[in-house]
């Protein structure tokens, strides 16, 4: 009853930089005793040495009803995980690009099925990888040109650059993508780089959200940076979130780990990014620092339809179209291959009997390479965020755990 009774405590004394309103357990339809399954399985994973710390948060109808805490932001100095704590939350910055493409899209800037050569034209001429060498490809011209649609569902034929050891990932390595200088030094050394396949053709994860970042900075006439804090994290209350972490926030960093022989060692960060101000590019790929309190109100504000506290950002059509299945395009019936669908930056829970965790048909969100996980679902109003800092990605399997738990635990 002591530990039962402390849970449940924990659950619903919330720090005030959560920003999200707070409301008990019960209120929020959890079962306190369930959910300590929940408490129990992530401190596991931290006690067992799989991961150095974990911020976890769960939202019910736009209220916080739990938000924890496990472990080391800082392994070395012993400073523990905080709920202000400032995390690379990587590839979960691809939705809030998304987001903000969708912004300039329904204010008539663009069609999503324009071309976007349209308004980066440097990217005219671009070609399809067939084979060869690195330093011998063999190319083919485009079918059709790469769509913003394309970009924004992983379908233009664009890839990481660290996607693998074959001879066009060496290629596009060789590029030196990241270190700009800018969105147009980005953009011009990735014109001079063969796609993997056709547009429209199939689904490659690649740096199409960087290129969307590189759109919005044309179309708007801002930086990407300004941009998303004028039109996202400004209305939305996100006050820890940007490109850059300020010298006074940056004791509230974590650091990333990865296990060698056993042991906790801080690792470099992939596709530079960096913390400091001017390193890099402004990524729209993976790029953003957040916590989990100000992701929490981007995720709210999409699984409101939109808007947040009066503050429209989406129509509400809008985010429909955005978390539907927009697989069913590509050819040869490769949607019905795919576990979840994907939408404008989203993947998407499209048939129940797929899965082997619990989720809801429309349940959507996305990842983060150091671990970083956001799943909101409109029909139990559910949002749902873990933030460690870990390579590889999802190492020990903790998200498939974390998520079964907080679903089993919903009355």
């Amino acid at each position: 009853m002591k530990m039962f009774l402390s849970v449940f405590a924990c659950a619903t004394v919330v720090s005030a930089h959560a920003q999200l309103p707070n409301c008990s357990l019960r209120t929020a339809g959890f079962d306190p005793g369930r959910l300590a399954v929940m408490h129990a399985t992530t401190k596991r994973f931290v006690d067992n040495g799989q991961l150095a710390g974990v911020i976890t948060l769960l939202v019910r109808g736009g209220k916080i009803a739990d938000f924890q805490t496990y472990g080391y932001r800082d392994v070395e100095k012993r400073l523990p995980m905080e709920r202000d704590t400032i995390c690379r939350v990587y590839s979960m910055s691809k939705i809030i690009t998304c987001a903000a493409t969708l912004v300039l899209f329904e204010e008539g800037k663009f069609n999503l099925d324009d071309p976007v050569t349209k308004y980066l034209p440097e990217l005219t001429g671009m070609q399809v990888w067939t084979g060869g060498t690195q330093q011998s490809p063999t190319l083919e011209p485009l079918k059709r040109p790469i769509t913003i649609k394309q970009l924004l569902t992983h379908t233009s034929g664009l890839i990481y650059d660290f996607s693998g050891d074959d001879e066009l990932a060496n290629l596009w390595r060789s590029a030196d993508l990241w270190n700009g200088p800018g969105l147009t030094g980005f953009i011009t050394k990735l014109s001079k780089l063969p796609l993997k396949h056709q547009p429209g053709e199939a689904y490659t994860y690649g740096v199409n959200q960087d290129v969307l970042g590189a759109l919005i900075e044309r179309v708007s006439g801002k930086t990407f940076g300004a941009f998303l804090e004028e039109r996202l994290f400004g209305p939305l209350g996100m006050k820890d979130t940007g490109f850059d972490v300020p010298d006074a926030k940056m004791n509230r960093l974590a650091k990333t780990y990865k296990l060698v022989d056993g042991k906790f060692v801080e690792d470099k960060p992939i596709i530079e990014t960096w913390p400091e101000a001017g390193r890099g590019i402004e990524s729209g790929g993976a790029g953003i620092f957040s916590t989990a309190g100000d992701f929490a109100r981007f995720a709210q504000m999409l699984c409101n339809g939109g808007s947040l506290n009066g503050r429209r950002i989406l129509g509400r059509k809008t985010v429909e179209l955005m978390t539907a299945n927009h697989m069913v395009t590509l050819p040869n019936n490769q949607a019905a291959t795919r576990q979840k669908g994907f939408g404008l930056g989203v993947e998407v829970t499209t048939d129940l009997g797929r899965m082997s965790i619990p989720s809801s048909v429309g349940q959507f969100g996305w990842y983060g390479a150091a671990t970083t996980y956001c799943q909101i679902d409109p029909k139990e109003r559910i949002v749902a965020i873990a933030l460690a800092q870990h390579f590889p990605y999802n190492q020990p399997n903790f998200f498939a755990q974390f998520q079964t738990a907080y679903y089993q635990a919903l009355k």
